[in-house]
């Protein structure tokens, strides 16, 4: 088994539970148990307004676990590069990815200091791949490819997965220019995996919650249209059905119970 933290000899920085943190809020709408009263207060706040939130995070796991699923399989990916990977939960990258086949390479990156305490549950790799974790913000493209090709073979395809973190980036071009220095990076073949929040099913409702949501105290999102999310794809060859509703992306059975538009849209793209 080959696992690796960066700042690994580092003690987790002190957690600020005063106010709420996006990774503990979807934590408490996914039923875990890894939040804190002010997670779970504005989460309470955000579900009053628009319930639909629910289905929202549980259709954007469903996403990951497919998409995942496919590059892994069909698409013959072995190598993952997941950028704001949240607290750990059923399915995550690594599970998905060497199930389908054992010797997958993951590298996990997030900078909120609960899923730092928590990544030794994302470091369980098989022996045949490996799993890391960096301690790295999203805006810092240039580190987190300098650590993660400790782990990665960028002259091999990799899967760039960027799942509901590009709203935390409040300007549009910033966030365009984050995705091309890291898509910049990966050879051709390599997949752009990608998903945000919307206001589009439940427009008004999801603009009164968020607006609430980010005069919390937590770190503001920004949630983004359907053209606006298939902007971050330019480039790629976007894989059918397109960017759509997260539930209505190669639906299977383990979602069926979910409606069929979300606010939350997302796409497979491959890089040419």
């Amino acid at each position: 088994m080959t696992d690796s933290w960066s700042n690994a000899s580092q003690a987790p920085p002190e957690l600020e539970t005063n106010l709420p943190q996006s990774a503990r809020v979807w934590n408490y709408w996914l039923g875990g148990k890894d939040n804190f009263p002010a997670d779970r207060a504005a989460g309470d706040q955000f579900r009053e307004i628009f319930p639909e939130i629910v289905d929202a995070a549980r259709a954007a796991r469903g996403f990951l676990a497919r998409a995942v699923r496919y590059l892994a399989g069909e698409a013959g990916v072995r190598q993952f590069l997941d950028i704001g990977t949240g607290l750990p939960t059923a399915n995550n990258t690594h599970e998905v990815a060497q199930r389908v086949a054992p010797e997958s390479r993951i590298v996990y990156v997030d900078n909120d200091p609960i899923v730092l305490a928590h990544a030794r549950a994302l470091l369980t790799s098989t022996p045949q791949g490996a799993t890391a974790y960096i301690d790295a913000d999203l805006r810092d493209p240039d580190r987190i490819l300098r650590e993660a090709g400790q782990t990665l073979d960028f002259s091999q395809p990799t899967a760039l997965m960027l799942l509901g973190i590009l709203g935390h980036v409040g300007d549009l071009e910033e966030a365009r220019s984050i995705v091309k220095r890291l898509l910049d990076a990966l050879p051709s073949g390599s997949y752009l995996v990608l998903n945000d929040g919307t206001a589009v099913v439940n427009k008004a409702r999801v603009e009164e919650a968020q607006e609430l949501y980010n005069q919390s105290g937590a770190v503001p999102y920004h949630p983004r249209t359907p053209e606006q999310i298939a902007g971050f794809f330019e480039g790629s060859e976007l894989l059918e059905p397109g960017v759509v509703s997260c539930s209505r992306w190669r639906p299977d059975a383990d979602g069926g119970d979910l409606p069929a538009e979300v606010d939350m849209f997302g796409g497979v793209g491959r890089k040419p």
